[in-house]
């Protein structure tokens, strides 16, 4: 990356970022034709307007899906999005409105139900982060809207869409390499993905009697609106020369492991979790 490149970036601690700022832009689009794996079905996404989000959105268009992209106010990159999905072939619904809040999850539901009849997959992803040097800097209004919106806004989604799910549905968390190793300049962030790294097991056991599967993705360092948006351009500059690949990932290859736990491939599991970041060994 270019200090060119770097100049143009969206490094002010603004999430989760805008991805129409972004340069390079991330790679979004999916790499193959699609088989029908979600023919018929219909997905919510939380943060589903960049980033990964975004890439699992197209590609569950791809794949047959209607889906409902849930976002804060980026507008722009919703856009974007909902335009991708209907080069696709299909259909996208927008809501904006900020996940912490459990009524906007209710009404995320809601207008999923009123729009397209049904849920069969919910991915919990929208999430926020900021970066500190110092662990005395995380602030009481920090952490609990770290929480807020990462657990929380998780956790109410799913709640809200339970009561609609039926047997065979998919729900999929976000959660991150970090919940597994840590990150010295994301401590909160880190302790909220851990705490959904529990959810998710958790939530496995209580719904497999249900037939509905819980189960996870973990990204490693991937480019998507969070990071410039986290760090500064030094940092941004070097982010995922570290993985043992040597290259920060993209999010069209995250949206894959998305869908394979949201499809029948991956029938037989259940409170799993995916690590696509770039060879980091994780253990637990």
């Amino acid at each position: 990356m270019s200090s060119q490149d770097l100049d143009t970036l969206e490094t002010k601690d603004r999430q989760p970022g805008r991805e129409e700022r972004m340069s390079p832009e991330p790679e979004y689009m999916p790499r193959y034709a699609g088989s029908g794996r979600l023919k018929g079905k219909v997905a919510i996404v939380t943060g589903g307007d960049s980033g990964i989000g975004r890439a699992t959105a197209i590609l569950f268009a791809r794949e047959g899906a209607k889906v409902a992209i849930a976002y804060l106010d980026e507008h722009e990159d919703a856009e974007v999005t909902r335009s991708k999905i209907e080069e696709e072939g299909g259909q996208a619904l927008l809501l904006d409105g900020d996940i912490g809040k459990e009524s906007f999850c209710r009404e995320i539901v809601k207008k999923t139900l009123d729009a397209f009849g049904r849920i069969d997959v919910v991915v919990a992803n929208a999430a926020e982060q900021h970066a500190r040097e110092d662990v005395t800097d995380i602030s009481e209004e920090q952490l609990f809207r770290t929480f807020r919106t990462n657990l929380a806004g998780q956790f109410f989604t799913i709640q809200a869409a339970l009561p609609h799910l039926k047997r065979g549905a998919s729900i999929v968390c976000t959660t991150s390499v970090t919940a597994y190793r840590g990150q010295d300049l994301l401590v909160d962030y880190s302790a909220s993905k851990g705490a959904i790294l529990s959810m998710i097991r958790a939530l496995s056991s209580k719904l497999a009697s249900d037939g509905i599967r819980v189960n996870g993705v973990a990204p490693g360092p991937i480019w998507t609106p969070l990071i410039p948006a986290s760090f500064p351009p030094e940092k941004v500059e070097e982010f995922g020369k570290s993985a043992p690949l040597g290259r920060p990932g993209q999010p069209n290859e995250v949206a894959p492991s998305m869908l394979f736990l949201a499809c029948e491939d991956s029938s037989y599991m259940t409170g799993q979790v995916l690590h696509p970041n770039g060879g980091d060994l994780i253990g637990g």
